[in-house]
This record gives structure tokens, sequence and C-alpha cells, in this order.
């Protein structure tokens, strides 16, 4: 059973930053891409940033590309996303997922497992 664990949300001021963790465990994630969504209120759900574990190519979205990082600590089994220079309009919850696939992908239904998510809020 894949369990994905979030944490690291909180509220920030605009400009300022924050790291998300996700800690992933009940698989060897060798052979899967995580990724980073988030959901605003009253909005779909949106890609943000993935990572191929065993290769580690990534992708980001437009508005994050510059701002946000993406990387993994295999020791550790876990997924981080560095966010900087946050914007209000970046407020969400935002969601780690996993898939088995290599292949770096960005649309949701791809992914076969979600964490509960975790909040964040950039204040202006």
């Amino acid at each position: 059973q894949v369990q994905l664990v979030e944490s690291g949300g909180g509220l920030v001021q605009a400009g300022g930053s924050l790291r998300l963790s996700c800690a992933a465990s009940g698989r060897t994630f060798s052979s899967y891409t995580m990724g980073w969504f988030r959901q605003a209120p009253g909005k779909e759900r949106e890609f943000v940033a993935a990572i191929s574990w065993a290769v580690r190519s990534t992708n980001y979205e437009d508005s994050v590309k510059g701002r946000f990082t993406i990387s993994r600590d295999t020791a550790k089994n876990t997924v981080y996303l560095q966010m900087n220079s946050l914007k209000p309009e970046d407020t969400a919850v935002y969601y780690c997922a996993a898939r088995n696939g290599v292949v770096v992908v960005t649309t949701s239904r791809s992914y076969d497992y979600w964490g509960q998510g975790t909040q964040v809020t950039v204040s202006s």
C-alpha cells in the first residue's frame, strides 16, 4: 500500500519561502514519477511540478518556473518542493502524487496515489 504524507505548509507573506515535503512509503519508487499538484478554492486541481525518481528529469508549470524547485532524497524516500518568491496566487492546498512510470507527465488522472494535502496560504 503506497502512502504519501505531505508536510511543510503554512502561512507566509508574499515574497517568502516554504519547503513542502512528501514522505513516501509502501513501495520501491525507483520506477515512479512523483508530482506536486495544487487546488485553490473554486478551481480545478492543477499541475505544479514533477520529477522522475530514477532519472531525475523534471517538469514545471509555467507560472512556477524559476521560483519552485522539485527534488528527491532517495535515502529518505522523500520528495521536496522548495517554493521561493511566493505570491498570493500560489495559495492552495498542495498535494503530492505518485505514478508508476518514468515519464514525467502533468495530468492528474495519470497519477495513481495521492496524499491528503497541505495548505499553503500566501498573504499580500
